[in-house]
Parts: C-alpha cells; structure tokens; sequence
C-alpha cells in the first residue's frame, strides 16, 4: 500500500538554497494551501525541501507568491 498527496499552493517566501558538503543542492520552501471550511477560508502551511536539480529549478526560477505542485 502507498500513500501519496498532491499540493497545491503558492510559496510563502523565496526558496532558500544551500548546498551539502559533499555539493549536493538542496532547497527549503513553505507553501500555503487553501482550505474552504464551511464559510470561511483557512490556510495550511507546508514546510517541503527539494534535491539536486529540482532544487537549483526552483531557485533560479520561483519566487514568493509563485503558484507551485508538490507531490510526494
């Protein structure tokens, strides 16, 4: 059996690359998912972290408020 979700939000603030000792990329970002409940709108927020080349993508080319999929 294997559990699998699929976000969708826009990031809270530009992604934050670093790189490992062994030079490996690796990139931190938190995404703000939207959630209708009942009358009013709530917000869920998502800490997520990316590898290698998804995460020199993203550092060169999203921005805070960039509308993004995550699935893990």
């Amino acid at each position: 059996m294997t559990n699998r979700v699929v976000l969708i939000g826009r990031l809270t603030r530009d992604p934050e690359l670093r790189k490992t000792q062994t030079g490996k990329s690796v990139v931190s970002f938190t995404i703000a998912v939207n959630r209708k409940f009942s009358k009013e709108e709530q917000a869920y927020f998502i800490n997520c972290v990316a590898w290698n080349q998804t995460a020199d993508f993203m550092a060169n080319y999203l921005t805070k408020g960039a509308l993004i999929s995550v699935e893990g």
